[in-house]
């Protein structure tokens, strides 16, 4: 199939297996695809099964919702919308009150019905956080309020300093550690731990207030209460920042340790019943596509080819989260069906000499800017560059050639597929199209370049134990050993932890400052490095259980606070 009939998203996946045979690495796949139907954990026909169920039970023969009359899911669901509307006019617009509402609404993946009212509030907080007059005390409360506020103005796109935490360092450093934490301290300690992961390049004080933050955190653990040691662990393994709130709103309670509002029963009820429409709209887009790839045969066609559309699924769930782009959703996943297989072509299938007339083949359908700018144009010009940076990383594994760290990671930015994602993503998003932008796009900027990097660098950490790939991939861990004779395997993740670390902060910058991008663009790019752990994330099992765990809870079984 010619590539311009899919040109959406790709995400690479592991190089191919060095030394082994054709037939060998064939086999890798076949058998991957047999553990994924076996053990049911990305089968389209089983998971048809459980999702065909839930609507079933849904929907009765004739198609109207069997819903009665007195228990109208979407009435109440519109009435708990207008209650919390009214919430925004009654809680003061300055107070630590109106930023935990935000804080509680963010976590439970409802924030998107309520983005003008919480950017007026974000406004208003903007203006507190700048003003001279703004209070310097620096008690327990103030750290607190002082962390949430940051945390919650830079996530909102708003360049407040850093240099505010400056005067917390020395409480943090040589608070009282002998006598038991009260809540107070829990709060602003890990309200500040969270607020470190907004960090861009340059801000040492965050850098420092993290790693401070963290060593008390652990170290009162065990002074804590059950409720209150989730609530720190869960900050500690899952900062908010870096995670996908859908994925993690089961936590929602523990995350109000030291809170206590009226509203509270309101938001849950409320993040109940919009998390029925989400789960309704996910198993639709869910069937379409698996009625798709049945249709399609693809996985009787290509044997040696990966068959987890619902796993590729998963990306544009996590990507796109509001409920009007179901269509966008659904176009993606079919593309990243189609990127997957072609990527198993360049690992394992192809020979150098097949995949270079397919490259060539590729390049040749010019398409020719006439005026202006065209998506096609931008969109041929970003899957040219992803074949030929997954045709070198073939001749690099043929050859047996480790190219130079810094060789590598350039090469990878393009072949991890995130370029080709974002250009068609912000295609799909219509929002701000412009010579400016678009010409920006077409050049990888940070915002594409370290989304990848984080993308490929966790794939590389993640890659020994990704469906039967046995650690024989290319991968940065392997390029970084052999420029650094020596080092250990252990040297070598950790440094690629750092440059994970240094990535995230040039994408909170590219997200602070992004030039002629959309919110909705920039989100886009934050939510694809926060799917990322979970998709690389594999035991030694070749599974991904807390994906698989955060699939089941958010599609089939619901919130269970």
């Amino acid at each position: 199939m010619a590539l311009s009939g899919a040109v959406f998203a790709s995400f690479q996946t592991p190089l191919a297996t060095k030394g082994d045979s054709q037939a060998g690495r064939i086999k890798h796949l076949q058998n991957a695809n047999s553990l994924s139907s076996t053990n049911n954990k990305w089968s389209v026909s089983q998971r048809r099964t459980l999702v065909s169920a839930h609507f079933k039970d849904y929907i009765d023969p004739t198609g109207k919702r069997s819903f009665s009359v007195e228990d109208d899911p979407q009435g109440r669901h519109q009435r708990r919308l207008e209650e919390v509307e009214r919430l925004f006019k009654r809680v003061r617009g300055d107070s630590l009150e109106s930023l935990v509402m935000v804080d509680a609404l963010q976590r439970l993946a409802i924030d998107y019905r309520f983005e003008d009212e919480i950017d007026a509030l974000l406004q208003r907080h903007f203006v507190i956080s700048t003003s001279e007059s703004h209070s310097h005390h620096n008690d327990a409360n103030d750290l607190h309020e002082a962390a949430l506020r940051f945390r919650l103005l830079r996530q909102g796109g708003y360049p407040v300093p850093s240099d505010v935490f400056q005067r917390f360092l020395h409480k943090i450093n040589h608070g009282t550690e002998k006598r038991k934490p009260e809540d107070n301290d829990i709060l602003g300690l890990t309200s500040l731990f969270e607020a470190s992961h907004l960090g861009t390049e340059g801000e040492d004080v965050l850098d420092q207030v993290g790693e401070s933050t963290a060593q008390r955190l652990h170290a009162s653990l065990a002074d804590l209460d059950c409720l209150q040691a989730r609530f720190v662990r869960n900050s500690l393994a899952n900062p908010f920042h870096k995670s996908l709130a859908r994925f993690t709103a089961e936590d929602i309670l523990s995350n109000f340790v030291g809170h206590s509002y009226s509203w509270t029963k309101d938001l849950w009820e409320l993040a109940h019943l919009d998390w029925d429409i989400v789960r309704s709209v996910h198993q639709r887009e869910i069937l379409q596509i698996s009625n798709w790839w049945k249709d399609l045969g693809m996985a009787k066609k290509l044997k040696y080819a990966r068959d987890q559309p619902l796993k590729w699924y998963m990306w544009p769930m996590a990507i796109l989260t509001k409920n009007g782009l179901s269509q966008e959703r659904v176009l993606l996943t079919k593309a990243i069906s189609f990127i997957y297989i072609i990527d198993d072509i360049f690992d394992v299938y192809g020979t150098i000499d097949e995949l270079t007339s397919f490259t060539d083949v590729i390049n040749s359908l010019a398409v020719y800017r006439n005026h202006g700018w065209i998506p096609l144009y931008s969109l041929r010009k970003a899957w040219v560059s992803l074949l030929s940076a997954f045709l070198v990383e073939a001749r690099w594994l043929a050859s047996g050639h480790y190219p130079t760290t810094q060789d590598y990671l350039n090469n990878a930015i393009v072949s991890s597929g995130v370029h080709v994602l974002l250009v068609h993503l912000f295609f799909l998003l219509s929002e701000r199209i412009n010579p400016q932008s678009v010409n920006l796009l077409e050049n990888t900027p940070e915002i594409v370049s370290s989304t990848a990097s984080i993308l490929r660098l966790w794939d590389d950490l993640g890659s020994a134990k990704d469906e039967f790939q046995d650690g024989r991939d290319g991968s940065y861990v392997e390029c970084y050993k052999q420029e650094f004779q020596g080092s250990s395997d252990e040297v070598a993740r950790d440094h690629v932890k750092k440059m994970i670390s240094e990535a995230w902060k040039r994408l909170n910058k590219a997200c602070l400052y992004p030039g002629p991008f959309t919110k909705s663009f920039t989100k886009a790019a934050l939510n694809t490095a926060r799917m990322v752990p979970l998709m690389y994330n594999y035991d030694d099992n070749h599974s991904l259980p807390l994906l698989e765990h955060h699939v089941k809870s958010l599609l089939f079984r619901g919130p269970s606070f």
